[in-house]
């Protein structure tokens, strides 16, 4: 083994970067790669919940007490990817006074502070909560944004000398006399930054040890060193309101069921979810019925959720594990405890290691007791500090203020970049050159972007989970092009319109659910538009053939009513290939 020992850790989610941020600043050489951007799987499609342990502290009460420790510790390592929301156990009229007092007692066996509220307390705080609610217990949950803490501890990794590659997908492990001596990768642009229409490479690392932290993926990597590692994907609904209908995490107080949970999340409120054990992580049914329950069974809590206005869906999938024999059924009795896997000890295949399980508020002590692994194999000697020293942007709560005041940051534009960049507001934010909005749904400033894209290349995608911009209510319809339009000059146009492309396609899959009402107006306004000015529905017009913009803006029983369409009138299913899967 070499002096300095080379990881490679497989997966760019929470657990991925945290593992590579914790071994990079313990003085290993890292290498972490992911197929996608960061936070490609399960991470990017969560319901943004930092749990404080109070929906486990019945059922699971260890992973209860790995929560509200970990909760604690990200509230001060990852100040501005928190939001101290609070939250609420809500008890209906329906629901056990039995289960009640089991949630009670539970969550003070598991050291989570929990506040009893009557019924007329908890409406004070939350006007929106259903009249007939009976009470609740107040507990320290909060809202954190996946893509904020990854990037972030993605950046401290590459601080710490981590190379860090995106859209790199492992295509094989490299076992040399049954060991796990590297990888084999291929780079969709090459390496660094992903950059639109550069040639792939393929390439092979060596590694004195790799993790698989390929989360619902794991079972795949592990494969390929002819290892069984039996991950159970469970599907989950998560869709998303237009406003934040509350400001506290809202949870119904009841045993194990679908559609329990409202967060409020930035400008949104996110609604979730259900439990379904799929066969493929990657390849599995978006159904509407999922997205109904989310507001039928809510609106039980939040009455005002009936008749809101939903923006978009969007599923994700856990990468539940169990050790073998459990013999459980239902996933949702499946552990959310995480499991590492020594698989020289488990199978006598040495130089990988698979951790499995988990959530994203236990990504840090996850990764902490991996790098704890690797070290006690390698010799390294460095103790954890990952629990002791702020992620960048977190360094100093006092600079946001300070950046606030020196940029007269105080309007609610410049409140959201600060709360957004926390202790890099100044960095990015002090230049000479014009700073207007780009997308004003999210108030994302063209400085932000900008900055994005010097971390990122030319990916529109990569821009988005590190800014929000386009994640709002017009989900990328008045700022799509904008975006784009701030890869010139580093990048062409071809470059710029495919970057495009991949960011409307992202952004409309998450819609076609929740194509109903005003949000059904929204999606036929932005189609509008991109067709008459950007020609996206790819309409053959011609000299001989123009195109009757009439169907925009006549109604029923003149020229351009959809009973008089001609052929050469825009259609309203999506406009081709460019909206589909």
């Amino acid at each position: 083994m070499t002096s300095t020992p080379h990881v490679v850790v497989v997966g760019g989610g929470s657990t991925g970067v945290g593992i590579a941020r914790d071994a990079a600043m313990r003085g290993f050489d890292v290498t972490l790669l992911e197929k996608g951007n960061l936070t490609h799987g399960t991470t990017g499609r969560m319901h943004g919940l930092l749990h404080s342990g109070g929906r486990y502290a019945v059922s699971d009460q260890e992973s209860a007490r790995e929560c509200i420790e970990e909760n604690m510790i990200l509230r001060d390592i990852a100040t501005h990817c928190v939001e101290d929301t609070g939250g609420l156990f809500v008890k209906r009229p329906e629901d056990t006074e039995e289960y009640y007092r089991e949630k009670l007692e539970g969550l003070r066996e598991c050291s989570i502070p929990a506040t009893e509220l009557t019924a007329a307390e908890a409406r004070a705080q939350e006007p929106y909560l259903a009249k007939d609610i009976e009470k609740a217990i107040e507990v320290p949950d909060a809202a954190i944004d996946p893509f904020r803490l990854c990037v972030a501890n993605a950046k401290s990794a590459q601080n710490h000398g981590a190379r860090i590659e995106t859209f790199s997908e492992v295509t094989d492990l490299l076992v040399e006399d049954g060991e796990v001596v590297g990888v084999e990768v291929t780079h969709e642009s090459g390496t660094g930054k992903h950059v639109h229409g550069v040639e792939g490479t393929v390439e092979e690392i060596r590694a004195d040890h790799v993790v698989n932290a390929a989360g619902a993926w794991t079972g795949d990597l592990a494969a390929m060193a002819d290892l069984d590692v039996e991950v159970r994907p469970s599907k989950g609904v998560m869709t998303i309101m237009n406003v934040r209908q509350v400001d506290t995490v809202i949870n119904r107080c009841k045993p194990k069921g679908d559609a329990d949970i409202v967060v409020p999340h930035e400008t949104t409120a996110i609604l979730g979810t259900t439990d379904e054990e799929v066969s493929d992580p990657a390849q599995y049914p978006e159904e509407q019925w999922e997205v109904d329950l989310m507001i039928e069974e809510l609106g039980k809590l939040v009455p005002i959720l009936e008749e809101a206005r939903t923006i978009r869906s969007f599923w994700g999938v856990r990468p539940l594990y169990e050790p073998p024999d459990t013999g459980t059924d239902d996933p949702t009795d499946i552990t959310r405890q995480f499991f590492l896997l020594d698989h020289d000890e488990r199978d006598g295949r040495p130089g990988l290691t698979t951790i499995v399980g988990g959530k994203l508020t236990t990504y840090r002590l996850m990764a902490e007791q991996l790098v704890d692994h690797l070290a006690e194999k390698c010799g390294v000697d460095t103790a954890c500090r990952t629990a002791q020293e702020p992620l960048p942007g977190s360094e100093d709560a006092g600079a946001i203020e300070a950046a606030m005041n020196e940029f007269g940051l105080r309007s609610p534009v410049g409140k959201r970049s600060a709360e957004r960049l926390g202790s890099r507001t100044e960095e990015v934010l002090d230049t000479d050159d014009p700073n207007p909005i780009v997308c004003g749904c999210e108030a994302v400033t063209r400085a932000e972007v900008r900055d994005a894209i010097d971390e990122s290349g030319s990916n529109l995608n990569a821009v988005r989970i590190r800014t929000r911009a386009s994640m709002g209510n017009c989900q990328g319809g008045f700022c799509a092009h904008r975006l784009a339009n701030e890869l010139y000059d580093e990048y062409d146009e071809r470059q710029a319109r495919t970057a495009l492309d991949e960011l409307y396609q992202e952004r409309w899959k998450g819609q076609r659910h929740a194509l109903w009402g005003e949000q059904l107006g929204q999606a036929m306004i932005t189609y509008a538009m991109h067709a008459t000015t950007m020609n996206r529905d790819h309409d053959p017009a011609s000299e001989d053939q123009a195109l009757d913009f009439g169907a925009f803006d006549t109604g029923p029983g003149v020229p351009g009513d959809a009973d008089d369409a001609g052929p050469g009138e825009v259609a309203t299913d999506g406009g081709g290939d460019h909206c589909g899967d």
